[in-house]
């Protein structure tokens, strides 16, 4: 399986588990208050903030709570000045992760950030030290159950996705960013469930961990995003399905 849909197996393992964590709304609140701030509050103008919105009811989140953080995004609210922050580094293993912040303070969050990569065996980077290793693509996850294999290609690759591997128990739909927005309209259109979807970085090439540096990257990883301030983390980690289903259960 290649690198990204490797990567997208471990986070859904993970999403049903993770989307029970109150921190979930704090996330997709701020995401969307700074897409508002950079692209503005037209969804038309600005796909970035059509995903953020679609993530944001994917969870349930209110209608009003979503139109409160872009009113603050452009401005018609009060709020902090966040700023978006990336930070690098290598976890146990070799593993090159990437973590994306949005803050209201640059100085206290790197000394958290760099305190969780100590804490589990890796260390933070420069910027730029991991970056060439990724690429933005559109992500989108489906359940197995919700379609067959055919018409999920039939319909994502018509609709210009690049590829669609198949995991353990899910589709992974893989587009270029630019396209992202009309493959999720077909699927839609389709009524071909989608189980997660984003635009996130990933990775070019997978590093295999196993045993203790599978368990602690993976530790890693969960702490990260717990974190308040970040936002998304990707890795380049590779875990066999069976260890992984053991290690995320």
């Amino acid at each position: 399986m290649s690198g990204h849909s490797k990567w997208s197996s471990v986070k859904h393992k993970k999403a049903a588990r993770d989307a029970k964590r109150g921190k979930v709304f704090t996330k997709l609140i701020k995401e969307i208050t700074i897409v508002a701030r950079l692209g503005g509050g037209d969804f038309g103008a600005n796909p970035r903030l059509r995903t953020a919105v679609l993530a944001a009811k994917a969870q349930s989140m209110p209608n009003e709570n979503i139109e409160r953080a872009i009113k603050r995004g452009i401005g018609e609210l009060g709020g902090g000045q966040l700023e978006q922050v990336s930070y690098e580094g290598y976890g146990p293993g070799g593993v090159a992760i990437i973590a994306d912040v949005l803050t209201d303070n640059r100085n206290r969050v790197v000394a958290e950030i760099r305190h969780l990569f100590s804490r589990h065996g890796g260390n933070l980077g420069e910027a730029g030290c991991v970056a060439w290793m990724f690429k933005k693509k559109g992500i989108i996850t489906v359940d197995k159950s919700a379609v067959s294999e055919d018409r999920l290609l039939e319909v994502a690759l018509e609709a210009g996705a690049e590829d669609v591997s198949s995991g353990a128990d899910a589709f992974v739909v893989i587009t270029a960013p630019e396209n992202y927005t009309a493959v999720r309209k077909a699927l839609d259109d389709a009524t071909i469930p989608v189980a997660e979807g984003e635009l996130t970085l990933s990775p070019e090439n997978t590093v295999r961990v196993s045993g203790h540096d599978a368990q602690q990257v993976l530790r890693l990883i969960e702490e990260l995003e717990e974190h308040d301030e970040v936002q998304s983390v990707a890795a380049n980690l590779e875990i066999d399905d069976e260890e992984l289903a053991q290690l995320t259960a």
